[in-house]
């Protein structure tokens, strides 16, 4: 008898089946049943189960007869499964690695529970995985075995068949069952949840969740690609408090059940656009049927909805539907003076904080124009966090960026009363690019510039001459923006020149290295095996990375490399990890097994120590490479354009030690014969790369944004270059 019975129910899944299969199939717990349900789906999705039950003897495939639906499919699969535990998945998703393992292992040490509820991630179609409200909710209950009465929060976790592993008991005991229509499988996670007499959770992303295109009803005239109606949820609700109602031992869930039936009836209602009348007649039935004794809806305005629904007062409900709309539309209308008066009070209260001392304690951070805690200002932060906790921070977010936010780390959306209130009152400002022109630079406040790579290019007042790289730059307008600087961290000599050159103010140099660098000489072994293992580049592979340059005149990420010309020549031994710059939107890159997109990796320190070598053509993400002492080729096809248009500090491709870092190549077929007759890292290259080094890496010791904090925020001297002495 296994351990685990893993449900898959088929429809329209042919071209994501396969991958769902090996994704449960190649897990490392192997006590496994699979169970495949296809009810004659025109897509083959069925033949694709008969394969691998053909080829791996844990498969089983079940063929029901048209028409089955989503309910026949998974009931039929839970009637074939003899597991201690039965999990659900779905054709067009995947387990994640390691899934099966987490779920056994939380099972053996909760005692085996009844329900284990686990995390997923969600993949929204053509987007990026993220992780999900119900798996930060999980990482906040107790590890110990729970009930829903105690804890209600569990109602909140995602209501669905694939992020719980169910007893098999449980499931026959109960006589759990899915009902029919789009709401049946929502109706079997709640009645989990109700009859479970103990709960576990495992606040771990066991599945991915993969949205799929809005599809028409198909032509074949079966099952409808998606949607519902508000009357097949009141169905839904009913059915489950009538199998609450028939088992006296689960009558104290009632009324948590009952507030959330009402809850989402309430919610539905303005989608029902045919038929409202009867909707909520529907509700009100449901109401008066369900709602247990002594219950009473909250009063006041809070309560009004529900009450209007329970008494089935559809009239009452449309009037209050028109006057919400009316006091809506009144706050709309006078749009462009609304956002000039919201402006003023802006400005009014920012004046107004100024007046306010300022808080010794309070430092604001911000990266990449709000993207987010990351590069040099992140580094700053977490070594703050040890060496000076009396100082707190708060880290400025735009609001599209929030979804990426750590939740333990205090962070404002750019506008906001906080925001202003921040800006004014702040001691210590650290960003890796300029704050906005509305910031009020106060005296007695500290700016520190961290910058956020080493310049090739040119940078601030030397762009003047190069049109192409300014593109429109107000140069007034910087000048006063870099007016506001204290500091400005270099990350060797050659950074603190130039900065002094383009930037010439009267902030003083912090020589110190790169803080965003110091994980470079701090990285164990173990730690880049688990980066690499979690960007899917098996052992003894060796890994490249290429990661070029954002050019200022091209609107778009245009590889200068044949990718997969270069992925066939060096052979299946070799991946090829593609960064293109943030300001473009991913890569585009072709189908090759060899090659992986990690554009959208959060942090490319990672995938620096993930590489076993360097390809780039003028990014400053060399300079950083090379505190690695690993082999850098520069890919400089176009260098003498790039140089014309852009403007440089010297001559990269000199091959005078100091300046090139290692072999070079002009084309494609050049760079293979770089990786494939080894020069790549051969002795003149590795001499190449030491003076490289000595030039540009001369704080490599790990303590840079030790070094920052110390001198900013504890007023030490712990500054190895001119501007203060060694620690």
């Amino acid at each position: 008898m296994p351990r685990l019975s893993v449900i898959i129910p088929v429809r329209r899944a042919r071209g994501q089946l396969r991958e769902c299969l090996e994704s449960v199939l190649g897990q490392s717990f192997t006590d496994i049943e699979v169970i495949g349900v296809d009810d004659g789906a025109p897509d083959g999705s069925g033949l694709l189960l008969d394969e691998f039950a053909a080829r791996d003897s844990r498969v089983q495939a079940i063929h029901l007869p048209p028409g089955a639906g989503a309910d026949g499919r998974r009931n039929a699969g839970a009637e074939r499964a003899v597991g201690d535990y039965l999990l659900f998945l779905e054709g067009t998703f995947v387990q994640l690695p390691g899934a099966l393992r987490a779920v056994a292992d939380r099972l053996d040490a909760a005692g085996d529970p009844e329900l284990l509820l686990f995390g997923h991630h969600r993949r929204p179609f053509r987007g990026h995985p993220r992780p999900t409200r119900s798996l930060e909710l999980l990482g906040e209950l107790p590890a110990d075995r729970l009930t829903l009465t105690e804890h209600p929060v569990l109602l909140d976790i995602a209501p669905v068949s694939w992020n719980r592993a169910v007893r098999r008991a449980l499931h026959e005991g109960e006589k759990l069952a899915f009902g029919p229509g789009p709401h049946g499988e929502r109706r079997y996670a709640l009645q989990t949840l109700a009859a479970a007499g103990s709960v576990a959770v495992l606040p771990t992303a066991c599945v991915e969740h993969r949205g799929g295109r809005r599809l028409p009803v198909p032509v074949d005239g079966t099952e409808p690609a998606d949607g519902s109606t508000p009357h097949e949820l009141v169905d839904a609700y009913a059915a489950l408090m009538e199998f609450v109602r028939d088992r006296p031992p689960l009558h104290p869930v009632r009324p948590l059940l009952f507030e959330r039936a009402v809850q989402e009836l309430l919610a539905a209602y303005p989608s029902v656009t045919r038929r409202r009348r009867r909707y909520v007649r529907s509700a009100a039935a449901f109401i008066r049927a369900h709602r247990p004794e002594g219950h009473r809806f909250p009063g006041g305005a809070r309560g009004l909805r529900p009450r209007l629904m329970g008494d089935g007062r559809y009239a009452a409900l449309g009037a209050l539907d028109m006057v919400l709309a009316m006091r809506r539309s009144l706050r709309a209308a006078p749009g462009a003076v609304r956002a000039w008066a919201g402006r003023t009070l802006a400005s009014r209260y920012y004046w107004w904080q100024r007046r306010l001392p300022l808080d010794p304690g309070l430092a604001v951070y911000a990266a990449y124009w709000n993207r987010g805690v990351s590069c040099n200002p992140e580094a700053v932060f977490r070594k703050a966090q040890e060496l000076a906790p009396q100082v707190r921070g708060v880290w400025v977010v735009a609001k599209n960026h929030l979804d990426a936010m750590d939740r333990d780390v205090d962070h404002v959306v750019p506008g906001t009363r906080r925001y202003w209130r921040l800006l004014a009152r702040a001691t210590y400002f650290f960003n890796n690019v300029n704050f906005p022109d509305h910031l009020v630079k106060r005296p007695g406040q500290v700016h520190v510039m961290t910058h956020h790579g080493t310049p090739l290019k040119l940078m601030g007042l030397d762009q003047q001459d190069y049109p192409a790289a300014a593109q429109g730059l107000n140069f007034d307008r910087l000048l006063q923006r870099v007016d506001r600087w204290d500091w400005s961290v270099a990350a060797n000599p050659h950074s603190a020149e130039v900065w002094a050159r383009a930037y010439p103010v009267a902030a003083r140099s912090l020589e110190s290295g790169y803080p965003r660098n110091d994980v470079f000489a701090t990285a164990t072994d173990e730690r880049i095996a688990q980066i690499r293992e979690g960007l899917g580049i098996r052992p003894g592979r060796r890994a490249i990375l290429y990661a070029p340059t954002h050019r200022d005149y091209e609107a778009a990420f245009t590889s200068r490399l044949d990718l997969v010309r270069f992925c066939e020549a060096l052979g299946p031994d070799t991946v090829v990890l593609v960064r293109a710059h943030y300001f473009y939107e991913g890569a585009g890159l072709p189908e090759h097994p060899s090659l992986l997109d990690v554009c959208d990796h959060p942090r490319i320190e990672e995938l620096c120590l993930a590489a076993d070598a360097l390809v780039t053509d003028y990014s400053s993400v060399m300079f950083d490479y090379a505190h690695l002492d690993r082999p850098i080729v520069v890919h400089a096809p176009d260098w003498e354009t790039y140089r014309t248009v852009r403007g440089v500090c010297f001559d990269l491709l000199s091959h005078k030690p100091g300046d090139t870092p290692g072999a070079v190549s002009a084309d494609t077929d050049e760079l293979a014969r770089i990786f494939l007759d080894g020069s790549w890292e051969s002795p003149a290259n590795e001499a190449l790369r030491a003076a490289f080094r000595a030039r540009f890496c001369p704080y490599d010791d790990g303590r840079a944004a030790e070094r920052v904090v110390r001198t900013v925020l504890l007023g030490e001297s712990a500054v190895p270059g001119p501007s203060g002495g060694a620690p």
